[in-house]
């Protein structure tokens, strides 16, 4: 996004955005977390952009479009989370950006049990402590 201000310009990143996005999608209730392919986690953890995982932007002068891969949490209503996933993100990133989000499209590629949540969480914050 570019606005043209009597000040100059502001400009927001396709990348803040998608950082916007992954933190708000990872505050869901029912996202165990998100997914990325193999190729995509190994280079965003080698450049620090964890936060990013799993998600995709197209962002336009005034408008986002935005594309989110998860896992969800074994026993969460899928269509549930998907729809608050889709809330949340749309609202975090329209009210720190100012861009309208014209689409949230959210893949569920996975379920986690409990365990399985808790060793991914764990396992992402020893990367980001390295």
């Amino acid at each position: 996004m570019t606005e043209q201000l009597q000040e100059g310009l502001i400009r927001i990143s396709d990348d803040v955005v998608a950082t916007i996005a992954g933190l708000a999608a990872l505050e869901t209730p029912g996202v165990a977390a998100m997914s990325g392919g193999m190729s995509e986690g190994l280079a965003k953890r080698l450049s620090g952009k964890n936060a990013q995982k799993g998600v995709s932007v197209e962002v336009g002068q005034l408008e986002a479009a935005i594309d989110l891969r998860i896992v969800v949490l074994y026993g969460s209503p899928i269509q549930e989370v998907g729809r608050r996933l889709q809330d949340n993100v749309r609202e975090a990133v329209e009210n720190m950006t100012g861009l309208r989000v014209v689409e949230v499209n959210v893949k569920v590629e996975g379920v986690a049990f409990k365990d399985e949540a808790g060793a991914e969480q764990e396992e992402a914050l020893t990367v980001r402590v390295k």
